[in-house]
């Protein structure tokens, strides 16, 4: 029972553990439940910008809960909150996309992700003179930059590091431990201390409360806690307790073998005697003499008075008994035939094994 328990749990929890999980908190925005509120999880989740800057003006004009909420959690720098989420003092940081994609690309131990949807586009501008000669240069430069795709390879060449944030996730899957599997050892001492009672409340019961309930016929309630109780209880279980016993024991001495032999022996001696007495017998009944020197005659009623004692007592001779016992001449067995038995012995073989 345990090893089949033990093998489900062990593969569930390998079917479990071999898919990796993956460890981050996938936001899906700025309007995500727990940030909106954060007490839905236990601990409560923690988040912060940087203060009195553009992202938290915004937050603070359209999200003022939230605003209220993170305000606490605010670092004075962005390496100070990338490095707070790092150490898990932040569950999030919530800064500007460009540069968060940035420094998540340039971390070495690729631990940062960035996650949800972007909040509040704004673009970049350059400032030029007014009527400036270099404004017209610079939008077509710009347009055809971005016409060519050297706008996005920029962008990936400077902005994206070794780390793809964007792609690669953090997949962690951690090796099974004893912890695992703590309900079925936990099922395993509870089988083992219920085997010890049921033990001892046996041992309890055959030694002092056998013999008093032995009285009684209560055999078929103590079945149902124990077959080898309930059996106990009746005669025809200990008959087949005492049967068992004696099939399947085995004397080991040398003597046993000896005796047992010796005791077969001498079971085949006296039923080859048994037979041979029988075959006398049907030889003695089978005589021609007996059969010509009787002719039964049926006209005649039977005397049922005169009937053939046949006895192991030493006077069986047909004159010696009481003439209302003796032999009619014209009975099957005549004087010939009680004749013959003067001389036989009926002996009874006893043989216990």
């Amino acid at each position: 029972m345990f090893a089949v328990v033990f093998l489900a749990i062990y593969t569930a929890n390998l079917a479990a553990f071999m898919i990796t999980r993956e460890e981050y908190y996938d936001l899906q925005g700025i309007d995500d439940k727990r940030l909106t509120n954060p007490y839905i999880t236990d601990p409560p989740f923690r988040f912060g910008t940087i203060p009195n800057g553009n992202t938290e003006a915004v937050l603070k004009r359209n999200k003022h809960r939230l605003y209220t909420w993170m305000r606490k959690f605010n670092r004075s720098s962005v390496q100070l909150g990338v490095e707070a989420v790092k150490r898990g003092d932040l569950d999030a940081f919530i800064y500007d996309a460009t540069v968060l994609e940035y420094l998540a690309g340039q971390d070495n131990e690729c631990r940062l992700l960035t996650v949800g949807t972007w909040y509040a586009m704004t673009g970049y501008g350059f400032a030029l003179q007014k009527k400036s000669k270099y404004l017209s240069m610079f939008n077509r430069a710009m347009i055809q930059y971005r016409e060519n795709g050297d706008l996005e390879r920029l962008q990936r060449f400077w902005l994206q590091g070794a780390c793809k944030p964007t792609r690669n996730k953090r997949n962690v899957s951690k090796p099974l431990d004893v912890n695992q599997f703590m309900s079925a050892f936990l099922l395993l001492g509870c089988g083992v201390l219920f085997t010890i009672i049921v033990l001892i409340l046996e041992h309890i019961y055959f030694k002092y409360i056998r013999k008093h309930l032995a009285k009684k016929d209560t055999g078929d309630c103590f079945t149902l806690i124990s077959l080898s109780m309930g059996k106990s209880l009746s005669f025809r279980g200990a008959v087949y307790e005492a049967t068992d016993l004696i099939k399947h024991h085995r004397c080991k001495d040398p003597v046993c073998d000896t005796q047992l032999w010796k005791t077969r022996h001498e079971l085949d001696m006296a039923n080859m005697k048994i037979r041979q007495l029988e075959a006398n017998i049907q030889a003695a009944l089978m005589s021609p003499t007996l059969r010509e020197s009787w002719s039964p005659d049926y006209s005649k009623p039977r005397d049922l008075t005169q009937n053939l004692i046949v006895s192991n007592e030493p006077r069986i001779s047909n004159f010696s008994l009481p003439p209302a016992y003796r032999t009619h001449p014209l009975h099957p067995y005549g004087p010939q035939y009680v004749k013959n038995f003067n001389n036989m012995e009926i002996a009874e073989i006893e043989t216990v094994l």
